[in-house]
């Protein structure tokens, strides 16, 4: 009888420790797959626009009116909507000096998380849960991911995307395919 209870607790023992293990393995897999402590850490980022490669200037005695209009140019600009993280800022399409268009994200405050992308996308920005998830189901164009979640930065599209036909940018969450936030670019 004494030779059973032992062989009982042995038992126990052994599926007490592989349940503990179960548990860490468990736990610091969904840390590293949730990353909870990126909600925390802030990543500010302050980009002027670019700067267009200017051809060779000539010089010329009298500029003339053409100097204003080697300005950057606002041609679309939208405010972010909430989606599942809140976020204040505006998203803006400005035509650069030589004609590339940059995607401007200006006084963008947001949360942090894992694997953040900027995508421009013929999806319609809604308001609320109705609007999370919709960024990846139709046309889209995957900038690059998002350098900070503070401050103004430029992305610019790959040269044959063309802005006007995905009117909606959002900051993306690859990892779990949800919007954290979006603004509808209207044109100026």
């Amino acid at each position: 009888m004494g030779r059973g209870v032992l062989v009982e607790k042995g038992q126990k023992r052994k599926r007490w420790a592989g349940l503990a293990t179960a548990v860490v393995v468990l736990t610091v897999a969904g840390l590293v797959w949730f990353r909870p402590w990126a909600l925390r850490v802030d990543e500010t980022v302050h980009e002027a626009l670019p700067a267009a490669s200017a051809p060779a200037a000539t010089p010329t005695a009298n500029p003339g009116p053409s100097a204003s209009a080697a300005a950057p140019v606002t041609v679309a600009q939208g405010t972010f909507i909430s989606h599942e993280h809140t976020t204040t800022g505006t998203a803006k399409v400005v035509r650069l000096t030589d004609g590339a268009h940059t995607l401007l994200l200006e006084g963008l405050d947001t949360s942090n998380g894992p694997d953040l992308h900027v995508l421009l996308s013929d999806a319609p920005v809604r308001e609320g849960t109705a609007g999370w998830r919709v960024f990846d189901d139709g046309r889209y164009v995957d900038l690059v991911r998002l350098k900070g979640d503070k401050g103004d930065q430029n992305y610019l599209p790959p040269a044959d995307a063309d802005w006007s036909k995905d009117p909606g940018a959002s900051i993306w969450c690859d990892r779990f395919d949800v919007s954290f936030e979006a603004a509808a670019l209207a044109r100026a």
